[in-house]
């Protein structure tokens, strides 16, 4: 699933310029991905569009706002995903209704807790869905971080 998160990140500028998930499932499958992992990862794009619309609401929310984590969400998600999305926070990048789209979709995954690399690829995707403008230097952060965890 993640391979085909970073290819569409790669290969398409904007959400809006991926077609629609019929056409983008035989687009996959030409390139080479396995439909298992292709029905994974429009399941998955599927929920990130269903949590950008429930997490909404937050938009006026404080950009200064403390996000406290339940055990569930710790032990699901991880000490270094946690840091992450606090580093992400503290940096600008994550307003309140991102942080919360991006805990949804981590805690979306089959991984407890989720890996640091797999966190970077989950966060690249919420910010491209939203298009969200990144530092040239985050950005690279992440696709360093993305792009190591796809040789592994």
């Amino acid at each position: 699933m993640y391979d085909i998160l970073v290819y569409l990140f790669e290969n398409y500028y904007t959400p809006q310029a991926c077609p629609k998930a019929e056409v983008l499932a035989h687009k996959l499958a030409a390139v080479g991905f396995e439909h298992e992992d292709i029905d994974e990862a429009l399941g998955w794009l599927h929920g990130l569009a269903q949590s950008t619309e429930r997490f909404a609401t937050l938009e006026g929310s404080p950009v200064n706002s403390l996000r406290a984590y339940s055990d569930e969400e710790y032990h699901t998600l991880g000490s270094e995903a946690i840091g992450f999305i606090t580093f992400l926070e503290n940096s600008g990048v994550l307003r309140p209704s991102l942080r919360e789209i991006l805990i949804e979709r981590a805690q979306a995954t089959d991984e407890t807790p989720v890996p640091l690399d797999r966190m970077r690829i989950i966060a690249l995707m919420v910010l491209w869905s939203q298009e969200t403008e990144v530092d040239h230097l985050l950005l690279e952060e992440l696709l360093n971080g993305e792009r190591s965890s796809i040789c592994h």
